[in-house]
């Protein structure tokens, strides 16, 4: 009883500063970058990284094994993948461009998990014969990181497209200046500029946000597909391990389960982005399109398969009682 009440009470602490980590961020957003503000949180997401961490480990423990066996534990770990790769940037010192994205994203999956439509699948049940298997840790959390690093990255592709179509957008940033991710960029010197010539006009102002914005497409492109890299090599090894686990399981290394259809065309979608990536005569919105389709079969993979209740794979409001079949 007492693990349930210590799980309980780490969701909520989990669940609420990320809620408090998106208001700062909303905050900073369209008032003057406060350094307290930046630092709480960066410290807010480490602490709802070790609340997630601890929640999971309390329930491996009474449970007796790894919380990955239905769709309530997986989002959990989703969630968790999400804080991971939200504190990853601040441990290389570096400037977090993709909080924008793992704060709210650990919010609605964690969000989803604990809803009530998840109530019945919150107590962890006994494994099946068939998911009795080393191979459960590798396979699974493999694929739920892959997801995780292929959601976000392909979500900066969807910002890029955004932004590349979207001609009438005005970027602003803190302190009333023009978005930059490497220099400051002040209102102030962009109106001294044109005092100095009544000839050109606002030509100064259009060159500069023109730059700015092709500054950040850059800089989506870049991150996106350094994500979008690391998550298809989680997800390639988790494709791999899975196969294997399936041989041992059941005789067959590919059985067309829809999961397994599924995750091969998520596989594909994502080695056609990083093959187009490979032409660098190519603009970055073509290979952010196939990103943004592949955000789509993620959810589709990931969830919908799952809904369906067929396969497998089928534990979306249920534990995997199918894979014992």
């Amino acid at each position: 009883m007492i693990f349930l009440t210590l799980e309980h009470i780490l969701t909520h602490i989990s669940f609420s500063i990320v809620s408090i980590v998106i208001t700062i961020h909303l905050i900073t957003l369209f008032v003057d970058e406060i350094v307290k503000l930046s630092d709480l949180s960066k410290r807010g997401m480490i602490v709802t990284f070790l609340c997630i961490t601890g929640l999971l480990v309390i329930r491996w423990i009474y449970s007796g094994h790894f919380p990955l066996s239905n769709l309530y534990e997986s989002l959990i770990f989703l969630s968790w993948s999400f804080s991971i790769i939200h504190i990853v940037p601040y441990f290389k010192k570096k400037k977090n461009y993709l909080s924008a994205i793992t704060a709210p994203s650990a919010l609605f999956t964690q969000g989803f998990a604990t809803s009530g439509l998840l109530t019945e699948i919150h107590q962890s049940e006994i494994l099946v014969p068939a998911l009795q298997s080393e191979w459960l840790i590798m396979h699974v959390s493999m694929m739920v990181l892959g997801y995780a690093a292929l959601l976000c990255g392909s979500l900066l592709s969807v910002a890029l497209l955004v932004i590349t179509f979207r001609k009438d957008i005005t970027l602003f940033y803190n302190k009333n200046r023009l978005l930059n991710f490497n220099e400051s960029f002040y209102f102030g010197e962009i109106q001294c500029m044109n005092k100095k010539s009544n000839v050109f006009g606002n030509t100064y102002f259009f060159s500069a946000k023109n730059y700015y914005r092709s500054q950040l497409i850059q800089q989506l492109d870049h991150w996106g597909y350094r994500v979008i890299s690391i998550g298809f090599i989680f997800l390639t090894i988790g494709i791999l391990s899975g196969a294997v686990w399936a041989n041992e399981a059941w005789g067959s290394y590919w059985n067309w389960d829809p999961k397994e259809i599924w995750a091969f065309i998520t596989w594909t979608v994502f080695a056609i982005y990083l093959h187009s990536r490979t032409n660098k005569k190519l603009p970055p919105a073509n290979s952010a399109v196939v990103a943004s389709i592949g955000f789509l079969i993620i959810w589709i993979c990931y969830f919908g398969v799952n809904l369906l209740g067929i396969g497998l794979h089928s534990y979306g409001s249920f534990i995997l009682m199918s894979m014992s079949n």
